[in-house]
């Protein structure tokens, strides 16, 4: 085996084709990458090399095609590996070339992204869109088999990666496998994965065939259904299967998928499948691109964050200002939903984390002060805290409840409580899905209407920052206010002498989401990454704050 030690000594040309593959054990069975890479093309050479904490090892991995190695960085970076050790994929050509974030423009994961945000989406493939299924937790030995042999055997025969979800929450009757690859690639998997089981159910004198359940968002679910029916009857006329789905009253905030569960021969069961992610996949993609022309109103977030939160109970027709959201209707999650600690159902989010955009936002962690009415902390905390452990485990992002400073008076009016300081840490997509289930808590509890739930979002800004924002006689201010549909409040320029200033925010949910968004890019832009912006109030609360009319 040849080794090299200086990635300059090979020519971009060369490194074009070439991925580095960090977090790699030790002990790792030889196959198992070699498998996992095998997914999104052919492997010509792979170069060992020993990590500095002697647990690991990276792995240099020459691809035949330059395409080849992309796939790998977009697809693989963060897959697992047997024991759950993550892995991390790099193309060494980007490596080589490596600027610092805030100089970066272009894009990962299949979206390149231009100026402050993102409008101007491009695609340089078809969005990836993964099968999810579920299986028997007493199945999921025998997928695996000894060692991994039969999840190998399955990924190098149907060119597929599939990842199986057997660590999550322990104790349930079922499990979840997400399969990514083309559409061809992921039917063979699933096939050979159906043929596992029956083969393991006859063993074990259980009997019977099995059956598929296929994981669906519920947003995709009424264009399988069809108009009357008609798109699922369809189906199963041309496969010869029996289709059902799960009730619409299975989902919830943090569970959003409902199950697909397809009956009948194995081989009509795969053409089922076929089908059935064919109109899924055609179904997210034309919700993807519906999302890219209103992508400007929220810099720096993929669509995907986005379409995390749009559903069937929120907002109607045109609200707070926001007349130009097109599709951007409705309550609880679209394509991020995932389970909770509670919810019925035991599987791993559909879409945890959207594609990277390569920008820096999209990495760097936010800090945001959201504050809340007193009397809606409790239903925000949840028996035992059970509800603000599933906000923390949906969104990716650090929430923490200030103390109480002082009791409610007795005959105080529920629009006088006392508000609670709600620290939010995390990623724009992670601030997104917090801040949107804290807002839908409270509307769902209280019974408000959409709009009736209006909170006051705290961030800071570099001081030297605030006339920029507030533009030559307040124009600039005056333009967010009305095109987010959101109040604006922040000091007299040259009000205070600290070096950060606190801007208040104030609407509903998609109003104070796009002024965030808006402000953060706007000083973003100017200013160095390390002093990206993050968020609160100061001891006490702001004073001589002037609203932009």
């Amino acid at each position: 085996m040849e080794h090299y030690n200086d990635e300059n000594v090979y020519s971009p040309e060369r490194l074009e084709t070439r991925v580095r593959v960090s977090g790699v054990p030790v002990n790792a069975h030889p196959d198992e990458l070699t498998s996992l890479l095998q997914t999104v093309g052919e492997v010509t050479k792979s170069e060992k090399y020993e990590s500095r904490d002697g647990q690991t090892q990276v792995v240099h991995v020459t691809f035949s095609t330059a395409e080849s190695a992309r796939d790998a960085a977009q697809r693989l970076n963060g897959a697992s590996m047997d024991g759950g050790h993550t892995i991390r994929v790099d193309r060494l050509v980007d490596r080589r070339s490596r600027v610092p974030r805030s100089q970066q423009g272009g894009g990962r994961g299949g979206i390149m992204t231009g100026g402050g945000g993102m409008g101007g989406i491009q695609h340089r493939h078809a969005a990836e869109f993964p099968l999810r299924i579920l299986v028997l937790s007493e199945m999921v030995g025998a997928i695996i088999g000894r060692q991994g042999a039969t999840i190998r055997a399955i990924t190098q025969q149907s060119r597929a990666r599939v990842d199986v979800h057997r660590k999550d929450n322990a104790g349930s009757l079922e499990k979840a496998i997400t399969i990514y690859g083309n559409p061809e690639n992921c039917t063979s998997a699933c096939k050979r994965i159906l043929e596992v089981m029956q083969e393991e159910s006859d063993k074990t004198n259980k009997g019977g065939e099995v059956s598929l359940k296929i994981l669906a968002h519920n947003n995709l679910i009424g264009r399988i259904i069809g108009k009357g029916g008609a798109t699922i009857k369809k189906i199963m006329e041309d496969t010869n299967t029996k289709i059902t789905v799960s009730s619409v009253n299975d989902i919830n905030s943090f569970n959003l998928e409902r199950i697909i569960t397809i009956k009948g021969s194995i081989d009509d069961i795969a053409k089922a499948e076929n089908a059935v992610s064919a109109k899924l996949r055609q179904s997210y993609e034309s919700d993807l691109q519906s999302f890219a022309p209103q992508s400007s109103m929220f810099p720096g977030l993929h669509p995907m964050a986005m379409m995390s939160t749009v559903g069937s109970g929120g907002p109607r027709g045109d609200r707070g200002g926001m007349n130009s959201m097109g599709p951007m209707h409705g309550g609880p999650g679209m394509y991020g939903g995932g389970s909770g600690n509670g919810s019925s159902l035991g599987y791993t989010p559909m879409y945890p984390a959207p594609f990277s955009s390569g920008s820096y936002s999209d990495n760097c962690e936010e800090t945001a002060f959201l504050y809340i009415p007193n009397y809606s902390v409790g239903a925000i905390i949840g028996t035992k805290g059970s509800h603000i452990r599933n906000i923390i485990r949906f969104s990716g992002a650090s929430v923490k409840i200030a103390a109480q400073e002082s009791a409610p008076q007795d005959n105080m009016n529920m629009t006088d409580v006392p508000e609670r300081k709600v620290t939010v840490v995390g990623t724009p997509e992670a601030q997104w899905k917090a801040q949107y289930l804290i807002f839908e808590k409270i509307r769902e509890e209280y019974a408000f209407g959409y709009d009736d739930v209006k909170l006051t979002v705290e961030v800071l800004i570099p001081s030297s920052q605030v006339g920029r924002l507030i533009g030559k006689g307040g124009q600039n201010v005056r333009d967010l206010q009305r095109q987010t549909g959101a109040s604006i409040k922040l000091p007299q320029l040259g009000a205070t002498q600290d070096e950060e200033t606190t801007v208040q925010i104030m609407g509903q949910f998609y109003a104070v989401q796009s002024a965030q968004r808006r402000i953060r890019s706007m000083v973003q832009s100017s200013v160095a990454p390390p002093y990206m912006m993050g968020g609160g109030r100061r001891s006490g609360s702001p004073r001589g704050m002037m609203t932009q009319q």
